[in-house]
């Protein structure tokens, strides 16, 4: 199986947990509360700075060893007493053994003070798997970015600034792997100008490994009986990103209003983060509400399709699969979604030996292989053969998700408007039809799928899908989970089964086939002969089926395409040198379109990237820490195609 494994725990007599792999203590007995405090928030100054952020201000915390959550916790309380009511705090945290939920949930009880910030943490403590995993709270003006692995693995991977370090690992004789020249490194790298540092430890190697990494280090007196401890400042200077093309445009100027153009999923989350970050977003949709086009079927399926390389797109989808489920818990269950479990079925040798490598590559609480018997039990009906079954799975109900993100008091929606056109004048971009202004602001955000192409150079192709819904019938009803194969069918919703999905390369029209209907029965045959019966397909004619049809917008790479946007022209003079020596870095900023940014491309997959990428276009907007690696964010920048036409030559 996958090396990554939950903290094991052993619990003592006040129970209180204990490392049973680093054999040492996650507080300090005395009291954990007081410890983080005195050593974590009195260190860093965080009352003085806390209460004298700015309107609007943020502080950004970086942690190593989240173990509890208590430093969190504790931070999150403090911030929440002291600074001002429109101020931010992003945490930021790295740990490479998270506790179960039921460990965290019993280790939590041992702070009732802390019970109300800990019932939410627990509300959102799902989907904890290796990767970058984004917790927002208190309608974002709290966030916490979980960053699961080896510290010396995922801190490379972090773009962010951070203002106030806490050095919190298991002591250096329990944890030596950590405390090394290479993280002192990385906490140099990522620190802001001035940026504050604590930590419980006095240990001489880790204090001259701070010093010689930038930091002006001190012993101070420790916390309780411990005699010392070591607090700093970071003396040197902020590092510049070392590709300018892939580098953060300046932060924009004037009036915190934006345009969002597309009312789907990406739209609609795009619009969402902006929003509960304070910025006035227009919505613009040119159909008579949210989710009227390919966002707007029944049932979307929480399904990672995954590779056992670590590809980007593999990292952004466990990425966002714990988003989107974190989402979702604030939407009814049962109508709007359900985590019934999803089961990938081993339908041929090829599919099987897939499934076999990612069954050692993913832990078990993720994936899992199943036979068929223990499937069959699973989905409640006869199947062929067995698969991998994802326990945290499931279907939802992607309009009640951008109803609820369009919601927001800060979006103003505008049906029924189509931009044909987008200016820049006098410092604003303006959405015009004809000569008619539909809307005007700072920012555009294009989420508007294939049509982004109407506006910008970006390689964007319609994959035409169509689903099919069937009527449930009593002994249809027995499914108890999603059975996905070369197609999918969901438990019934409304007493409706969604089947589908149809892949055409060359359609053009939105009108449902009754030749599509007939591939969709296929395709639920090849998934289950008995799923087929109890609906009684064979009285079904394919026209009488109702259904509905969308174009599924995707790359040639198959990534979404998110970032900010440049000007394709001056781009390619900027680093036109590239074409001769692609190793070569040429120092020239990148020539950016001002203000104007792209959520789109995500293919199939959009329910599990589309609202992650809403939260990364945000943090590219607002400076803030980005919610997945470096190389992912890279990965899915509209710039990446533009460079790879200048070092093919093309």
């Amino acid at each position: 199986m996958s090396d990554f494994q939950h903290a094991q725990l052993d619990w003592d007599a006040q129970g209180q947990p204990l490392s049973r792999g680093f054999g040492d203590v996650y507080f300090s007995r005395a009291s954990g509360l007081e410890e983080t405090r005195y050593v974590f928030l009195g260190h860093n100054a965080l009352p003085q700075r806390f209460a004298a952020l700015p309107a609007g201000g943020r502080l950004t915390v970086g942690e190593t060893g989240f173990g509890t959550g208590l430093n969190f916790l504790c931070a999150w309380q403090l911030f929440e007493r002291t600074a001002p009511a429109d101020a931010r705090l992003h945490f930021v945290s790295v740990e490479k053994f998270p506790l179960t939920r039921t460990d965290l949930h019993k280790a939590l009880a041992l702070w009732p003070e802390l019970a109300g910030y800990a019932e939410q943490l627990l509300a959102q403590y799902l989907a904890v798997h290796p990767s970058f995993q984004r917790l927002v709270f208190a309608e974002g003006r709290v966030v916490l970015t979980l960053l699961v692995g080896d510290v010396l693995e995922r801190l490379p991977e972090l773009d962010a600034r951070i203002d106030a370090w806490f050095l919190d690992g298991f002591s250096p004789a329990k944890n030596p792997e950590m405390w090394t020249p290479q993280l002192f490194a990385q906490l140099a790298r990522l620190s802001a100008a001035e940026a504050t540092l604590a930590t419980f430890t006095s240990a001489g190697f880790v204090r001259r490994g701070l010093i010689e990494a930038g930091f002006a280090m001190q012993r101070v007196k420790g916390f309780g009986q411990k005699r010392e401890m070591l607090a700093g400042r970071f003396g040197g200077q902020p590092q510049a990103a070392e590709k300018p093309w892939f580098a953060r445009p300046p932060r924009p100027e004037g009036p915190r209003r934006a345009l969002v153009i597309g009312a789907g999923l990406a739209g609609c989350a795009s619009a969402a983060n902006l929003a509960r970050r304070g910025w006035q977003v227009t919505l613009l949709e040119r159909r008579d509400g949210v989710a009227q086009e390919t966002s707007g079927n029944p049932q979307g399926v929480l399904y990672l399709k995954l590779s056992a390389h670590g590809t980007p797109l593999t990292r952004l989808v466990l990425a966002g699969f714990g988003h989107t489920l974190r989402l979702l818990q604030r939407l009814e269950r049962g109508h709007d979604w359900d985590a019934c479990g999803v089961l990938q079925l081993a339908f041929d040798d090829k599919e099987a030996g897939r499934q076999a490598q990612l069954a050692t590559a993913f832990p078990e609480d993720l994936l899992r292989p199943v036979s068929r018997e223990e499937a069959q039990a699973i989905a409640g009906v006869a199947l062929d053969c067995g698969g991998l079954y994802f326990p945290e799975g499931g279907w939802a109900h992607p309009p009640a998700l951008c109803r609820h993100l369009a919601a927001h008091p800060n979006i103003r929606q505008q049906f029924h408007q189509e931009a044909l056109e987008l200016r820049r004048e006098d410092g604003q971009w303006c959405a015009y039809s004809g000569e008619t202004l539909l809307a005007r602001a700072p920012v555009a955000v294009l989420a508007n799928a294939a049509e982004i192409a109407r506006f910008v150079e970006l390689p964007l192709k319609r994959i035409r899908g169509q689903i099919s819904r069937l009527p449930a019938t009593a002994a249809s009803r027995a499914l108890k989970t999603v059975l996905c194969a070369e197609g999918y069918v969901a438990p019934s919703r409304d007493d409706e089964h969604t089947l589908g999905a149809s892949f055409r390369f060359d359609g053009t029209d939105l009108e449902p086939s009754a030749e599509e209907h007939g591939e969709n029965l296929q395709l639920l045959r090849d998934i289950s002969t008995d799923l087929a019966d109890r609906l009684q397909i064979d009285r079904l004619q394919p026209a009488d089926l109702q259904g509905r049809a969308g174009f599924r917008c995707t790359s040639p790479d198959y990534l979404p395409i998110v970032g900010p946007l440049a000007d394709s022209g001056a781009f390619a003079e900027a680093y036109a040198v590239l074409g001769k020596d692609a190793r070569q870095v040429p120092e020239r900023p990148c020539p950016w379109l001002d203000g104007l940014y792209v959520n789109g491309g995500h293919g199939s997959r959009g329910l599990l990237s589309a609202p992650l990428a809403g939260e990364l276009l945000a943090a590219w907007l607002d400076d803030e820490p980005l919610p997945v690696p470096r190389a992912v964010a890279e990965a899915c920048h509209p710039n990446r195609f533009a460079l790879r036409r200048l070092i093919r030559g093309q």
